[in-house]
């Protein structure tokens, strides 16, 4: 499509957060790239997107509205898995991009097993009660769920196009191999449907610098560390500390890349006051073998 004018593209986002954290899960501990995505990134390939599609310069294309979905454990729940830290961090991050939020409690069932129960109905829901009240050019749906397919055909008939961001990739839990993959349904209904997962992994866009946006970067002097320790240890790595024993001086970090927590002692850090080693604090360090296992050395702060 090719315009003449330089109307101003209104976009609204929307993403499916259970849906969203899975496939940055993926990239972070299971693809080659291990980082998580970045909703930075996302917005500014968003844009770029609609810029090529819709013929339009890329200033006149603006995300003016961003939902994110989601289940939610209760704070002592999240507290109990480890994760309240975790989560309010990827608040923080949405909070920064301007993307309001929409949490429901998850339900467990009599099984133990937890779920989401009303989230996607909320998320139709909102997408078209906001495209017809703020008349959306294009609304963006950020999913491979077919139930979207009725939405989809909904905002259709309000004449607001419709652009998908959605992933295909083989995973592994347990030892299995595990598929997701998007609904064939979904993407024959959507007006610009974008193959995530084709275009990050492109032999061509490997170098791409909007597809190194999509993803979280390392800070630059991670970066401009040597691959390895003057012990022989392995690559540096990342991760935030659980716990700090200050009367033992030795404490637990959770790495970013997955795997057990390492254990690393206050003598094992390099430039950190003791003070500073709290929970939650995310740090850099080489892993290498101790007596029992892998170790964390050469612990030191990110700021």
């Amino acid at each position: 499509m090719n315009r003449i004018d330089n109307t101003l593209l209104r976009v609204g986002v929307f993403y499916d957060g259970t849906y969203f954290s899975h496939v940055s899960n993926y990239y972070l501990y299971q693809h080659e790239r291990k980082a998580r995505l970045s909703i930075e990134g996302i917005h500014e390939f968003i844009r770029d997107e609609v810029s090529r599609e819709e013929g339009v310069d890329k200033r006149f294309c603006q995300i003016v509205d961003a939902h994110y979905f989601r289940g939610r454990l209760s704070a002592k729940q999240a507290q109990e898995n480890d994760s309240l830290f975790r989560e309010r961090q990827f608040d923080d991050v949405l909070i920064r991009e301007g993307v309001t939020m929409h949490f429901l409690p998850v339900i467990t069932d009599r099984s133990g097993d937890i779920g989401e129960k009303g989230i996607d109905v909320w998320f139709a829901l909102e997408a078209y009660e906001l495209a017809v009240h703020k008349r959306f050019d294009i609304s963006v749906i950020v999913s491979g769920d077919g139930d979207f397919v009725p939405l989809v055909r909904k905002l259709n008939t309000l004449g607001t196009r419709v652009m998908l961001l959605a992933w295909d990739f083989d995973w592994e839990k347990n030892g299995d191999t595990r598929q997701t993959r998007t609904s064939q349904a979904l993407i024959n209904e959507v007006t610009y449907p974008v193959m995530m997962s084709d275009e990050i992994d492109s032999r061509g866009r490997k170098k791409d610098p909007a597809i190194s946006r999509l993803f979280v970067q390392r800070p630059k002097e991670i970066e401009n560390e040597a691959p390895t320790s003057p012990q022989g240890g392995s690559t540096l790595q990342t991760g935030t500390i659980v716990n700090f024993n200050e009367e033992k001086g030795f404490g637990f970090i959770r790495p970013d890349g997955g795997g057990d927590n390492l254990f690393f002692h206050i003598r094992g850090t390099t430039g950190v006051a003791q003070e500073d080693l709290i929970a939650g604090a995310v740090v850099c360090f080489h892993p290498i073998k101790g007596d029992r296992g892998l170790v964390a050395s050469q612990v030191s702060l990110i700021k």
